[in-house]
C-alpha cells in the first residue's frame, strides 16, 4: 500500500476542545479513521487545569451545566460512556449573586429560586412565569428569539431594572454581552442550560473532562498529536484533500473539521483566495466577544469569609450591565470591579474572572502585576475580608494568555458575540463553497459554553454520518 493511502484519515479535526473531542468520539465510535491536531501540550481549550506550587487551578472554564437527567451535556456523556470515567458533583446553590442591596441564591431547586426572587422583589409579580417560560419554552417561541435582544424578554416580565440586571448578569459574564445587545435566542439557552441547570463539576478539576473524552476517543480507535500546530487546510477544485501540520506535512483525509478560531480557519488555514467577497466581508466586520483577565490565588487554609467550595459567586458593583460592558471595551483601562470568583473543592484555590477587551500584549505585559493587586484588594474589599492574609501564591491569565494557547482571535472567551445580528450563520458550520470542511465549537455562532460546544461536536458528527451515508448514530436531544 503507498505511504500517502496508509496514513490518509476519513476525518481530520483541528483542535482538541470540547466541542472537537465530542466529535471525534462519535466520528471514530462510528468506525471511522480520524485524527485530532492539537497546538498546545495538551487537549481541552479553555477547559483545562494546571498546577502551581502544589496548587490545582483550573484555566478558564470553571463548571459546566445542563447535566440534568434529559440534559445534553449527559445524554452525550452516557452515550459515549465517559459518566463512567468521571465524578460529577454540584454544590447547592452553584452560584450567589452579590450586589449593592441584596444576596442571591440560585438555588438548584426552580421553586426555591423562585422564592428568594420573590421575597427580595415582591412588586413583581411575574417572576413564576419567567422561570417556567426558560424551563419549558415552545419551539416557536425560541424560533421567534433569533432576532430579539434578552432585553425585549426581560422586559415582558419586569419592571424593575435592578431584577433585570441581577437575572441577566451571569448572562453578562459567560456570554460578555449586556441584556440589550444579547441576542434573547443567545441567553435562552445560557439561563436555561448554565444558570438553572449550571454548577456541575469534575472531581480532579476541569481537566479530567477533555482527558476523559481524549481515553474515550483513544479507545474508539482516534489518534491525537498534541503540539501540532495545523499550517493550512488543503483544498483542490472546491473539495478539501487533508491539511498540512507545522512538523509532520501534508495529511490526506476526506473530511476536515475546524474546532478553531473562525477567522484563523478561513483567512490563515484556507486563504482569501477561497473565500467570497461576501463572507470575507462578514468576517472582517464581525464582533469578537469579551476577553477575561483571570486570577489565581492560592490560600494557606479555608478561613470562614470565604465562600462556600465550588459555588460560584458574581459580584455585581451596580446595575446599569451597559455601562460595564463599554467599560470592558475601554482603550487603556481594566474594569476589574464587576467579577465572578469560585473556591476550588479543597478550599485552597481561588478563580476570578472579570471580562476585559483584548489592547494588546504590550499593554498587559505593563499592567498585569498591578492589576493582580488590584482585582486582590477589590475581592478582599468587596467579598473576602482578610484575603491578602492568607495568599500564599499568585498568578494572572491576560486576554494575551488566552491567546497564547488557544489562537482564538483577540483572545475571545466566547467566539462571536453573540448579538442578533451574528448568531445562527450557516457558512460558520458548513461553507457552501468547500466540499467535506465543516466547522464546530463557539465560533459557528450557534452555540456558546460547554454545554453549547457537546451538542455542536455532537450535532457536527451526526451531519458528517449522515453525509457520508455509512452509519448513523441516535439521535440525542436539542440544545
Amino acid at each position: 500500500m503507498p505511504k500517502l493511502a496508509q496514513d490518509a484519515y476519513d476525518a481530520v479535526i483541528i483542535g482538541a476542545g470540547i466541542g472537537g473531542l465530542v466529535c471525534g468520539c462519535y466520528l471514530a465510535k462510528a468506525g471511522m479513521k480520524v485524527l485530532i491536531a492539537e497546538q498546545h501540550f495538551k487537549p481541552g481549550g479553555y477547559c483545562t487545569s494546571f498546577k502551581r506550587k502544589g496548587f490545582t487551578f483550573d484555566a478558564a472554564a470553571d463548571c459546566f451545566g445542563a447535566y440534568r437527567k434529559d440534559g445534553i451535556t449527559r445524554k452525550v456523556f452516557e452515550d459515549l460512556g465517559i459518566d463512567k470515567k468521571l465524578n460529577i458533583i454540584r454544590f447547592d446553590p452553584p452560584s450567589i449573586i452579590l450586589t449593592p442591596d441584596y444576596k442571591l441564591a440560585f438555588w438548584n431547586d426552580h421553586n426555591k429560586l423562585i422564592s428568594e426572587l420573590q421575597e427580595a422583589f415582591p412588586n413583581e409579580k411575574k417572576i413564576n412565569e419567567f422561570i417556567m417560560f426558560l424551563v419549558s419554552p415552545r419551539p416557536a417561541d425560541i424560533a421567534a428569539m433569533k432576532n430579539r435582544t434578552f432585553k425585549d424578554l426581560l422586559d415582558r416580565y419586569f419592571a424593575d431594572n435592578r431584577l433585570q440586571s441581577i437575572l441577566s448578569y451571569q448572562l453578562f459574564v459567560n456570554g460578555g454581552l449586556p441584556p440589550s445587545l444579547m441576542s434573547a435566542f443567545a441567553g435562552l439557552r445560557i439561563f436555561t442550560e448554565f444558570v438553572l441547570d449550571g454548577g456541575y463539576y469534575p472531581n480532579g478539576g476541569m481537566q479530567a473532562l477533555p482527558d476523559a473524552l481524549t481515553e474515550r476517543f483513544k479507545e474508539f480507535g482516534g489518534e491525537i498529536r498534541l503540539s501540532a500546530l495545523v499550517k493550512r487546510i488543503r483544498v483542490k477544485d472546491t473539495k478539501v484533500e487533508g491539511v498540512v501540520l507545522e512538523e509532520d506535512g501534508f495529511i490526506p483525509s476526506k473530511y476536515v473539521v475546524s474546532n478553531c478560531d473562525a477567522r484563523q480557519t478561513f483567512f490563515e488555514l484556507l486563504g482569501d483566495d477561497l473565500l467570497s467577497k461576501e463572507l470575507a466581508g462578514r468576517l472582517n466586520t464581525m464582533t469578537p466577544s469579551l476577553s477575561m483577565f483571570i486570577l489565581y490565588l492560592g490560600i494557606d487554609e479555608y478561613f470562614d469569609a470565604l465562600p462556600k467550595p465550588c459555588v460560584t459567586l458574581y459580584y455585581l458593583p451596580h446595575y446599569n450591565l451597559e455601562d460595564m460592558y463599554l467599560s470592558a471595551w475601554a482603550e487603556n483601562s481594566t474594569d476589574l470591579k464587576k467579577y465572578s470568583l469560585r473556591v476550588s473543592p479543597d478550599g485552597r484555590a481561588i478563580l476570578a474572572m472579570a471580562n476585559t477587551s483584548f489592547k494588546n500584549k504590550q499593554y498587559w505585559e505593563n499592567k498585569k502585576h498591578g492589576l493582580i493587586e488590584h482585582f486582590t484588594e477589590i475581592i478582599e474589599q468587596s467579598a473576602i475580608r482578610d484575603l491578602s492574609k492568607h495568599i500564599v501564591y499568585k498568578e494572572a491569565a491576560t486576554p494575551h494568555t488566552l491567546y497564547r494557547y488557544t489562537l482564538n482571535y483577540k483572545g475571545a472567551a466566547y467566539g462571536w458575540a453573540s448579538t442578533p445580528n451574528q448568531i445562527m450563520d450557516p457558512d460558520f458550520r458548513k461553507p457552501s463553497t468547500i466540499e467535506n470542511l465543516y466547522l464546530t465549537g463557539h465560533w459557528t455562532t450557534y452555540g456558546q459554553g460547554i454545554a453549547g460546544v457537546v451538542y455542536l461536536g455532537y450535532d457536527m458528527a451526526k451531519s458528517i454520518l449522515r453525509t457520508k451515508k455509512k452509519c448513523t448514530i441516535p439521535a440525542t436531544g436539542n440544545y
